[in-house]
């Protein structure tokens, strides 16, 4: 999964793709280097970021969506939590939901269960605004484990197919570094729930703890934890860098015997 923030504030790439046709061509050449699914977002989620409205947030992605249907045959993915931006995203040819609340906002999960399409449901404590202030758990991975379960049963409840859906644990969503490393750790436990998991570490702060390199050098610490991911039974990666990416994963599939 390649990233496509369409936004003035993210905290990799804001700005970056801001202008459609960028958005156009960064979003084919991920596809170039191997990327299966694009994640198309129009607000940050960034520690700290402030919400946009639900206007301003169709007017960023609704464009760029509407030509990547017609230019590229692969999964377009919206990346929001508002019920709008999903209806109208999903109208104009995307394909799958990917919200860091899990379909807790208000109308969330009646409308993403009325658009029959994959959504993915993320962990997060608290907001993005203060969601790093001071994160706190008993036991990372049984409250994350216990919280994706739960939302799993309410979508099932509200009539959605389990089979449209994905966990991700929301590595730095309300996580110190300790807490991202156990649930590293426990990724076999998280993949062994059933549903497909998507992990999401790329040019990660975790990464810049770890290494001491800045986000624009956080590369090696990034494909690297991609690479455990998938060892450890993530089934989507989501990423910046997809070449350097999909190179490392087709080398570790090829030792291990099997096709990419």
């Amino acid at each position: 999964m390649g990233v496509l923030n369409l936004t003035p504030d993210s905290f990799s790439d804001g700005g970056q793709h801001l202008h459609r046709d960028a958005a156009l061509a960064h979003a084919e050449a991920m596809v170039a280097a191997g990327a299966d699914i694009i994640d198309i977002g129009g607000e940050s989620t960034r520690p700290g970021a402030s919400t946009v409205s639900e206007g301003e947030e169709i007017d960023r992605v609704l464009p760029v969506i509407e030509a990547l249907s017609s230019r590229l045959s692969c999964l377009l993915s919206i990346d929001t939590s508002k019920p709008a931006v999903m209806r109208a995203a999903v109208a104009a040819g995307a394909g799958m939901v990917n919200d860091v609340r899990a379909l807790q906002g208000e109308g969330a999960l009646d409308v993403a269960c009325g658009l029959g399409v994959p959504v993915c449901l993320m962990h997060m404590q608290g907001d993005p605004a203060r969601m790093q202030w001071a994160p706190a758990y008993e036991d990372v991975v049984a409250e994350v484990t216990a919280f994706l379960l739960g939302r799993v049963a309410a979508c099932e409840a509200a009539g959605m197919s389990r089979d449209l859906l994905l966990i991700d644990p929301g590595f730095g969503f309300g996580k110190g570094l300790g807490h991202n490393l156990e649930l590293l750790r426990a990724l076999p436990e998280l993949a062994a729930l059933g549903l497909p998991l998507l992990v999401g570490l790329s040019r990660k702060a975790m990464i810049g703890a770890l290494t001491g390199k800045p986000v624009g050098e956080r590369l090696h610490g990034s494909v690297a934890l991609a690479v455990y991911a998938a060892l450890q039974g993530a089934a989507v990666i989501r990423v910046h860098d997809v070449g350097p990416t999909v190179e490392a994963l087709r080398v570790i599939a090829a030792v291990q015997g099997r096709g990419w």
